[in-house]
């Protein structure tokens, strides 16, 4: 029996966070459930040839905008299932225990995870993860940077990712609404933007970002702003 998912990362010079986002995922090819990597890149100049090589990944190369990469991806992939992942978020120790759940019961159902901050510490990091988390039971509205699990054929029934810049996560979250499960286990993502920003300040600026898509912002605008 062949493996079931397929695991795609977006990667844009993100090399040096990749080897614990691939760490994380051993538990996983260890009990036989990832059938291949794939890095869809958008133009990185950090070795991520390299690293691709070394760990036996399939590397895909074009345009950068998560969304298109993303779309890539899963194009390029195998698996009856895919696990889209961000280059900087770590899956939690038993998932794939809770993965061989999902498979065996709801084919119909994508799952993500609860969200948590690596090494980060205080009432911000705990606050924001604590509203994504709310968010996402409540409104059906997971973020990237909670991973996805999704079997192709509800990711193709759907019409997969959108190739947009940002809020892919979004926009396919609002046509999967009402098949979304989440997983009490709880990723760890990188807090650097938060840290950078300021956790309250950088928050407020994903909500009104997010308020802007629903209001019908063009995606493009909003990622030129994301990267200021």
């Amino acid at each position: 029996m062949r493996a079931p998912i397929s695991v795609i990362i977006p990667t844009l010079n993100a090399t040096p966070k990749l080897r614990a986002t691939m760490l994380s995922l051993m538990e996983g090819l260890d009990a036989g459930l990832v059938r291949e990597l794939i890095l869809s890149d958008g133009g990185s100049t950090d070795g991520i040839e390299k690293m691709a090589d070394f760990v036996g990944a399939e590397l895909i190369t074009g345009p950068a905008g998560r969304g298109g990469q993303l779309k890539r991806g899963v194009e390029a992939s195998e698996g009856d299932w895919v696990l889209c992942l961000h280059a900087d978020t770590w899956m939690p120790e038993g998932w794939a225990e809770e993965t061989v759940r999902h498979l065996a019961k709801a084919h119909d159902a994508a799952l993500v995870y609860s969200l948590s901050f690596r090494d980060a510490e205080g009432m911000g990091p705990k606050l924001v993860a604590k509203w994504a988390n709310l968010r996402t039971k409540l409104f059906n509205l997971p973020y990237g940077d909670q991973a996805l699990l999704i079997s192709r054929e509800l990711y193709d029934e759907i019409g997969g990712y959108a190739d947009i810049p940002l809020m892919e996560d979004v926009e396919l979250a609002k046509r999967l609404k009402g098949k979304i499960r989440l997983s009490p286990l709880s990723v760890q993502t990188d807090p650097s933007r938060y840290q950078t920003s300021g956790w309250w300040r950088q928050g407020c600026r994903n909500l009104f970002r997010l308020l802007r898509f629903y209001l019908g912002a063009d995606p493009e605008t909003l990622a030129k702003n994301y990267r200021r």
